[in-house]
């Protein structure tokens, strides 16, 4: 009685059944019926026929590769007659005809060992490394203990081991433990985050909560092994630690799919593990500021959401606002965290998988855009094996109106970090896994928020993200932050002039990211002028805005209604559609211009109308009312967070007249309050 050379199970001869695919056999046999079907063998080309190959195994027996066997044509085979191949036998006929199988496995290191096939001895003997082994007689080459080779060079203690005694459990590891363990048999418990299927075996990666490693299982070449294991399954593997072309792999012998109990010790044990990994130290704020310190614990969990999504390799998926303040913020996130996903190794496009920024039409987190989302997501599982990844909402999804989104993706139960300067609706706490938010009075912006968040997921971008909070504020800039882009080498015209140009890229292909753009825009410190490019197209952006404003002022009307003055201007005929500036943007400059003299201003289109006031009022209670007034028009408060509201374009005169009456007691009320 024998052990496996692989296992180390008890058998007859040096191969149990089970692993006998996995090595290659030399025949020292000179009759074909001494072969044995489904054994992979070492042979060489004896020659060329019309319908294949013919291939000797051994000395004396000659095999047919049929080329329906080869998987491609006869003669753009490049093989000459001695060159050594690796087939299968498939059958032997009763005539002593060997059909043989063409082998995906071509170089011998591909196997996990060698024996010889000698029919005339008891069992299957273990090559010697020396060639010369195969011409010379089993007397002279069979020691009293063969010596095993190549890849199963730790067979023969095992297997002596196991021949007194029976198999013992293998060593439960840790991923970062392997490297001590090439050799061993060891047990490891983790989630599968990827698997693929190669011309040989079946690789799944398995991540713990100390990292990643590949392990492969063998069914037979291109054979899907375990196939109801499926990615973020809990698993349980046993098997062999070996080094493949210097990267450590599990050989497994076994796996297991762990279910109940046993699933959620291994998953609380890497959640606890990973997330306190994940969490960064204590950081310094960017710069003091009240609506930062507030934020304080939620900053770091939203910092601690992200680095633990690049430690489980999750996708990290950035929603962000349209908006120059949008642009600026998913930035910062994605300077901290592209280089953290760089340095995982997963590839030289991974920072393009891996993190994906899409900007939204609005501040607001639709069914349509959650829909999307989950579509690409579902497919991305289906097609790539990707886990669900970690949604991050920058300068959006901090109202209401998002909350149909968010339970969307909850189904999914996908993670979701929102991070809004604007203090948000009753319910979005609830709905999100973190949230970071400013107090109501404070006046902050959304990039504010994120650079600092951003520092926490990776301090070495702290200089880099210096300037962005000065470039988000479209007037009244805090001291702390114009001194602290005045340091990184931007004044105030030069953070104007770098928002000003994002604004204007923000408003083309506004469904794209164009992440390389705006990373020059932002972040172009290596040029030798890096303020030339956002010059050129500021210089775009105040053209094209000072034009619209002229015929914006042109056409404003001035209403004085219950002792306040509210300036009025049809959009639908006075401003260009589908041309920048945008409509918001272009109220927003008008606001600004026209604050001393008007206590708001209503731009109205066709559909939709857009408030803008600095009055401490309530826009949704603005619509609400109007709405009653108005009741036929179909008044909407979905972009409310926005001052926006839409109508219907039927009831286009009442929304309008409603929409004033309703705008004017509300300012008289906060006036007389």
């Amino acid at each position: 009685m024998g052990s496996c050379i692989i296992c180390g199970t008890s058998v007859e001869g040096r191969i149990c059944e089970l692993h006998e695919e996995d090595v290659v056999f030399a025949f020292r046999g000179t009759q074909p019926d001494e072969l044995t079907s489904r054994r992979y063998y070492r042979g060489s080309v004896d020659g060329y026929a019309e319908f294949g190959i013919f291939v000797d195994i051994g000395d004396s027996v000659t095999g047919l590769l049929h080329k329906s066997e080869l998987g491609q044509r006869l003669d753009s085979i490049d093989l000459e007659p001695g060159d050594t191949v690796f087939v299968q036998v498939q059958n032997v006929r009763d005539n002593g005809n060997v059909d043989l199988g063409w082998s995906i496995r071509q170089e011998e290191s591909d196997f996990r060992g060698t024996l010889i096939d000698d029919p005339e001895a008891d069992q299957a003997l273990l090559a010697e490394e020396d060639d010369s082994a195969e011409t010379t007689s089993e007397a002279e080459t069979q020691p009293e203990d063969p010596e095993p080779v190549g890849r199963d060079a730790g067979a023969k203690e095992q297997s002596d081991t196991a021949r007194s005694e029976p198999e013992s459990e293998p060593d439960a590891v840790t991923v970062d433990r392997l490297e001590e363990s090439v050799g061993a048999r060891v047990r490891i418990e983790g989630e599968i985050t990827d698997t693929r299927q190669t011309s040989g075996p079946t690789v799944f990666q398995v991540r713990d909560e100390t990292g990643t490693v590949e392990c492969a299982a063998f069914e037979e070449a291109g054979v899907r092994a375990y196939p109801d294991v499926e990615v973020e399954d809990i698993v349980r593997i046993e098997g062999e630690v070996e080094k493949r072309r210097g990267e450590l792999q599990v050989e497994t012998e076994a796996l297991v799919v762990l279910e109940g109990a046993d699933r959620d010790a291994v998953t609380e044990r890497m959640r606890d593990a990973i997330v306190q990994q994940a969490r960064p130290g204590d950081v310094e704020p960017i710069a003091p500021e009240p609506a930062v310190e507030v934020a304080t614990d939620s900053i770091r969990d939203a910092a601690t959401a992200i680095r633990r999504a690049v430690i489980e390799d999750r996708p990290i998926v950035v929603r962000h606002a349209g908006t120059a303040d949008g642009y600026v913020a998913s930035s910062a996130i994605e300077r901290a965290t592209l280089p953290l996903i760089r340095e995982r190794g997963q590839g030289a496009d991974a920072e393009y998988h891996a993190f994906d920024r899409r900007p939204l039409e609005g501040a607001v987190y639709g069914m349509n855009d959650a829909t999307r989302d989950v579509t690409t997501m579902l497919s991305n599982r289906e097609r790539h094996d990707e886990t669900l990844p970690l949604f991050v909402f920058v300068a959006a999804g901090g109202s209401a109106e998002s909350l149909d989104g968010f339970e969307l993706l909850d189904i999914y139960d996908v993670d979701r970090v929102v991070i809004d300067e604007r203090a948000t609706d009753p319910g979005v706490a609830e709905a999100v896994d973190v949230l970071v938010s400013a107090e109501p009075n404070d006046e902050t912006t959304a990039t504010v928020l994120a650079a600092n968040v951003a520092v926490h997921v990776n301090q070495e971008v702290r200089g880099a993200l210096a300037h962005l909070p000065a470039v988000s504020f479209w007037e009244t800039t805090p001291e702390q932050y114009v001194e602290l882009a005045a340091e990184a080498g931007y004044d105030e015209a030069a953070t104007r002039t770098v928002r000003e140009s994002v604004a204007l890229e923000a408003f083309y292909q506004s469904f794209e990211d164009k992440r390389e753009l705006i990373a020059d825009l932002l972040f172009a410190d290596e040029a030798d002028d890096p303020l030339e490019l956002a010059g050129h197209i500021s210089e775009q952006f105040r053209e094209r805005m000072n034009t619209e404003i002229r015929t914006a002022e042109a056409n404003l009307e001035r209403r004085d209604l219950d002792g306040e003055t509210v300036l009025v201007l049809d959009t639908e005929a006075y401003t260009h559609r589908y041309e920048f500036p945008p409509k918001p943007l272009l109220l927003d400059e008008l606001a600004r211009r026209h604050r001393e003299d008007a206590a708001a201003l209503l731009g109205v289109a066709e559909d939709e109308a857009y408030i803008r006031t600095d009055a401490d009022i309530g826009i949704h209670q603005v619509i609400e009312t109007a709405g009653e007034q108005a009741s036929k028009a179909g008044l909407d408060a979905r972009g409310a967070r926005d001052g926006r509201v839409e109508f219907l374009s039927g009831e286009r005169r009442a929304a309008r007249k409603a929409l004033l009456d309703a705008l004017a007691s509300e300012l008289s009320s906060a006036t007389t309050a």
